[in-house]
């Protein structure tokens, strides 16, 4: 079983900046894909940004490119998600994913299968 812990959320003002964190017990079997999704009250989860395995190109939704970033070390098990010039728009509750998978499989939502509880991210304008 891989268990998934996010940390790092917190209430910031818009423009502000802010680190999140998540850190796996162990990688599933095969190549794992990691990712940062979340969700707004009312709205379903949507990606934010996924990675395939270091070292590769991460995958970016549109509405934070250029603001955010996704650093991942693979000898600690943990992802981060780097949010800078934070917007109202970005307050949510974010979630870690894991999965094993291919490149493509990894910017799917629907593939990932291990999910921590998320932390709660609230930017105020």
């Amino acid at each position: 079983q891989v268990l998934v812990e996010e940390s790092g959320g917190d209430s910031v003002q818009a423009g502000g900046r802010l680190t999140l964190s998540c850190v796996v017990s162990t990688f599933p079997f095969g190549s794992p894909c990691m990712g940062w999704f979340r969700q707004a009250p009312g709205k379903a989860r949507e990606k934010v940004s996924t990675i395939y395995t270091s070292g590769t190109t991460p995958v970016y939704d549109p509405s934070v490119l250029g603001r955010f970033t996704i650093p991942r070390d693979n000898t600690k098990r943990a992802l981060f998600l780097q949010m800078n010039a934070l917007e109202h728009e970005d307050s949510a509750t974010y979630y870690c994913g894991v999965a094993a998978g291919s490149f493509a499989q990894c910017r799917s939502e629907a593939h990932y299968d291990s999910w921590g509880r998320g932390t709660q991210v609230t930017v105020s304008s």
